[in-house]
């Protein structure tokens, strides 16, 4: 099965909306569909513009 992988930055509170997308679409009912990790993103930073937090990600 080929593999893909997915890095998405969403707000908290999407954080279970988001899961529950990635698994309607994604699954396959066979092993190796994948896994979803959720992690805190401590720091965000554009490094072109140096900006950071919220406006490094808009």
């Amino acid at each position: 099965m080929p593999k893909v992988k997915l890095e998405i930055v969403t707000e908290e509170d999407k954080v279970e909306e988001m899961i529950g997308t990635i698994q309607s679409l994604a699954k396959t009912n066979k092993i190796g569909a994948g896994k979803i990790f959720v992690i805190p993103v401590e720091h965000v930073i554009r490094i072109r513009t140096k900006e950071r937090g919220r406006n490094a990600i808009d």
